[in-house]
């Protein structure tokens, strides 16, 4: 049987940020039992994270969210980073998204943790949860990765071409000393987008902080670690890395010639094979892990 998903949107405005986001939760078929295909798991609660120059409706976000709610049971959120650049519409807050930092999006993430812990997300009353499975694509993954090793009621882990080191932004340090701002083309909006110095001063100052790998070696939860072998962003490599450090809890599924979005766009034009096997690996770990 299939469980109806119903979104609701929702607004979080923590000191100093404004996030966005839609809260999925299920409802069981009529006649039917939450039991059916994976179950539900009560208190539970999943997350989804957005990567660079992405945002909470871009491509596949939304049909993942739907397939992991409607798959497993959990509700699932999704949100705007404070410093995504997008609020009411596609990239019209560029300021923010040219000081974002990981800090900040560590910071973004702990709030939306703390009010499903509350059971509120702003202005929507939501089931309160206890723990937490996070799923991160590309720069969101190591978010997530960072987040885990912090807050034990993360219990599942996936990440989706994740990124296996924040210190890629020091290839822009000679710029940003010399005063520059660097523009980074969205070739999608056609759009020039300033990134400040912020994001190498948080990472010059937080180094320990936010050692993704270092991170990685200190959880002791289920981790799944997808990336598709034909990536054109993110090195697979970079997936190497993250599964040996998490060592003997980590499964790591290489997505034969998947590249960074999984064969897929903006606009959504519907799923593929490489997206559907990423998808299917995570439900896996989130029924698994989450129970």
């Amino acid at each position: 049987m299939m469980r109806t998903v119903t979104r609701t949107p929702f607004r979080l405005t923590p000191p100093g940020a404004d996030l966005r986001g839609d809260y999925r939760s299920v409802v069981a078929p009529l006649g039917g039992t939450d039991d059916d295909g994976a179950g539900a798991a009560d208190g539970a609660a999943l997350v989804v994270c957005h990567g660079f120059k992405g945002f909470k409706d871009w491509g596949f976000f939304p049909h993942l969210c739907e397939q992991l709610a409607e798959r497993t049971g959990i509700p699932v959120v999704s949100f705007n980073f404070d410093g995504s650049g997008v609020r009411d519409s596609d990239f019209d807050d560029l300021e923010a998204f040219s000081h974002n930092t990981f800090s900040r999006e560590l910071w973004d993430l702990e709030a939306i943790l703390d009010g499903l812990s509350a059971g509120r997300l702003g202005n929507v009353d939501v089931a309160p949860a206890t723990r937490f499975g996070l799923l991160g694509h590309s720069r969101g993954g190591a978010t997530c990765i960072l987040k885990a090793g912090l807050r034990s009621q993360v219990r599942a882990l996936v990440t989706w071409a994740s990124i296996s080191s924040v210190t890629r932004y020091e290839s822009f340090a000679d710029r940003w000393d010399a005063g520059e701002t660097v523009i980074i083309p969205n070739a999608r909006t056609k759009q020039d987008m300033p990134l400040e110095r912020n994001v190498l001063d948080d990472m010059r100052a937080n180094r320990e902080r936010l050692d993704v790998l270092d991170s990685a070696a200190s959880l002791r939860i289920p981790v799944t670690v997808v990336h598709g072998t034909a990536d054109e962003s993110v090195p697979f490599s970079d997936a190497w890395r993250i599964a040996d450090a998490v060592g003997d809890l980590a499964r790591l599924v290489g997505v034969d010639g998947g590249t960074h979005t999984f064969q897929t766009g903006h606009p959504f034009a519907g799923t593929t094979p490489e997206l559907d096997e990423a998808i299917d690996a995570s439900v896996e770990l989130f029924t698994r892990g989450l129970k």
